[in-house]
């Protein structure tokens, strides 16, 4: 649902078919950009117009916000600070992307929302996760996602994909496994905690299956 910071203007969102929003979670290296690319393939087959989308970025603003976070040295920020620039630029993602989709109609699938900031800054970085979610509240409402994929694997397993990408945007791979060991718990406890919400799915698996699994989930879910 929205919150007090967006809706819809002109005719209402009571006569508009409105988007779905479904996004994706999990530690480093699950695959969640590649199984959300297919997911909107996959949605395009059946008719369905959808965008795909990341966090932190997604919109202008928010990609120069993402480097500042995911690119340097693991400690170049103290974890409030760290969570205050992820909700900024999810601020500026959702006002200039997510939900001028969802007004247009399209499905929007998301790499990472609200929960890698519960998981990240809250679970791993020790952040008061009811600051945090305070910090979400003022930033965007109640607004929520329809549907959450958590991509659930042992962090050893994720940070060794992870290490094959390349690139500058290591910056939370570099942080110790205890760090990827209390975000995998976190995110599980957020799916439990929210099965109205929340799908687990087993990303130890290879590419096609979790991509299989994650239809029967989509499908299920929104009776497609």
């Amino acid at each position: 649902a929205r919150g007090d910071c967006g809706g819809i203007s002109g005719l209402g969102q009571a006569q508009l078919t409105r988007g779905r929003f479904i996004t994706l979670e999990g530690g480093e290296g699950a695959g969640k950009s590649t199984q959300a690319a297919r997911l909107v393939a996959a949605l395009g087959e059946k008719g369905i117009s959808a965008i795909k989308t990341r966090e932190p970025g997604g919109s202008p603003n928010a990609e120069e916000i993402r480097r500042l976070v995911v690119e340097g040295e693991p400690g170049r920020w103290e974890g409030f600070t760290e969570a205050l620039l992820m909700v900024t630029a999810r601020r500026s993602h959702v006002l200039d992307t997510i939900w001028p989709a969802l007004d247009k109609g399209q499905w929007v699938i998301c790499d990472r929302f609200a929960d890698s900031t519960m998981a990240y800054q809250g679970h791993g970085r020790g952040i008061d996760r009811g600051k945090l979610r305070a910090l979400h509240g003022i930033a965007i409402g109640d607004f929520a996602p329809d549907l959450t994929l958590v991509l659930d694997l042992p962090p050893e397993a994720g940070l060794g994909r992870a290490k094959g990408r390349g690139g500058g945007e290591d910056r939370f791979e570099r942080m110790d496994l205890s760090f990827h060991e209390r975000l995998r718990a976190g995110f599980l406890e957020i799916a439990a905690a929210e099965p109205n919400r929340c799908a687990v799915i087993d990303a130890m698996a290879d590419a096609d299956a979790v991509h299989h699994a994650i239809l029967e989930v989509v499908g299920d879910w929104f009776d497609l």
